[in-house]
């Protein structure tokens, strides 16, 4: 006779608090007491901020501990460490929203990656300041398209109704996949935290416009691109991944284009995955990254 099958919730709690002794072992003893079985752990101590990260991955048999009873364990638990704290169900696809203007690579590599399982994401809505007919050769399997298009003047009532769409999908993540309009200040603060943007060069360096160019004129031997959440201060929110390729002096800017468009990918693709699965906590000006 077959043994039943027991299905399990896999969780991910990530926190921080003021650094003292005891919080590990606080937090795996209730963890204990809930019947939950850690599988992953990972902790840093800033000693800088005196600030104490951690994030924990476990298991809990389905009907032996409920979401709710954990969560009033865990709110008793981070008062009495003054933790900020979140509590993700793994199984739970988080609600993206897609921005993109004309430069279409990184956002076709976030859908391929969506598409066949390798990002466990929910897209629900991509939105542009172009019109759809400059996306037709792509397929956006049925994820609602808005072309949302922008002046100076139409910059409000443009900002208001994308924050209209985010609220009315409950996306939790914006992803500006080369979405080439700057935030306004109201805009950048509302989206604090959860908001991901990819700058095609390596900060700090070679920021604003035509970085690629900036680069050749200097003759630098590597180019890269960096992933960060987005700040009031362009281009300086905390960074969460970068990458680099090594170039050479019979590179032209659009050899340079090409490679960093490959950067570019892989190093948005990285940070989404790793926004996704609780592994970024946002320390500051930086950010901890719980990195496989």
């Amino acid at each position: 006779m077959t043994a039943p099958s027991v299905s399990q919730t896999t969780y991910v709690l990530a926190l921080s608090c003021p650094n003292r002794p005891g919080i590990v072992a606080a937090i795996s003893g209730k963890l204990a007491e809930l019947d939950a079985n850690i599988t992953e752990a990972q902790q840093f101590d800033d000693r800088d901020s005196t600030i104490f990260f951690m994030r924990i991955v476990f298991e809990i048999t389905d009907g032996y501990t409920s979401a709710h009873q954990l969560r009033e364990a865990l709110a008793v638990l981070g008062n009495s460490f003054s933790m900020e704290w979140a509590l993700h169900d793994r199984s739970v696809k988080p609600k993206v929203l897609l921005m993109v203007s004309r430069f279409d690579h990184c956002l076709v590599d976030l859908l391929y990656r969506w598409r066949i399982g390798e990002l466990p994401i929910e897209p629900v809505g991509i939105v542009s300041n172009h019109p759809r007919d400059v996306f037709a050769d792509l397929d956006f399997y049925g994820i609602p398209f808005h072309h949302v298009p922008v002046t100076k003047e139409t910059k409000p009532a443009q900002e208001a109704h994308v924050l209209e769409l985010l609220a009315s999908s409950g996306a939790e993540l914006v992803i500006l996949a080369r979405y080439m309009q700057v935030l306004s200040n109201e805009m950048a603060a509302s989206l604090s935290g959860r908001c991901i943007n990819i700058h095609h060069s390596f900060l700090p360096g070679f920021k604003g416009a035509r970085p690629y160019h900036q680069a050749f004129a200097r003759g630098v031997k590597l180019i890269g691109a960096t992933a960060h959440y987005v700040t009031l201060d362009l281009d300086e929110g905390p960074i969460i991944e970068q990458d680099v390729e090594r170039i050479s002096h019979a590179d032209t800017p659009e050899d340079l284009i090409r490679k960093g468009r490959d950067i570019e990918r892989r190093v948005l693709a990285r940070a989404v995955r790793y926004h996704i699965e609780r592994r970024t906590i946002i320390n500051g000006s930086r950010t901890v990254v719980f990195a496989t």
